[in-house]
């Protein structure tokens, strides 16, 4: 298991509202375009981060972590697992507190290459399906 649910607990609750969201575009047959509303209804600011760069769900987009021009607390990762790996290594970069791998994306090196630098991170888990079991007024 890579997060237990005290960690996915601690990341929904503890580690910032602002969710940086890789691979998140105006596409909405795509699980991350989901994913980012229930993000939103819980509260948390939800940055887009896709190569066009789209404003989705009232967010200016960006084309990659680097670009934001503000902190972000969280990154939620819509890549393949291939390209996983960089991601994470961004978000510990851009400084965040915490990397969220989506269902299906697995990188254990990442994995531990992310919690050395000191983030929390959990993978091949989605928030959308977590944060719901929290309970009312937890997030």
């Amino acid at each position: 298991m890579y997060g237990d649910s005290t960690t996915v607990r601690r990341i929904l609750t503890e580690s910032g509202d602002t969710w940086a969201v890789v691979g998140l575009s105006a596409n909405r047959s795509r699980a991350a375009y989901g994913v980012a509303q229930v993000l939103q209804r819980f509260g948390k600011r939800v940055v887009p981060v896709h190569p066009k760069a789209e404003t989705v769900h009232g967010e200016q987009g960006y084309a990659s972590l680097a670009d934001i021009p503000f902190d972000v607390d969280v990154v939620d990762v819509f890549v393949n697992s291939d390209l996983a790996g960089a991601v994470a290594d961004e978000a510990v970069t851009k400084g965040a507190r915490a990397v969220w791998f989506q269902l299906g994306v697995i990188d254990e090196a990442a994995y531990e290459r992310t919690r050395a630098a000191g983030l929390e991170m959990v993978m091949d888990r989605c928030p959308a399906i977590e944060i719901p079991r929290l309970g009312p007024g937890s997030v």
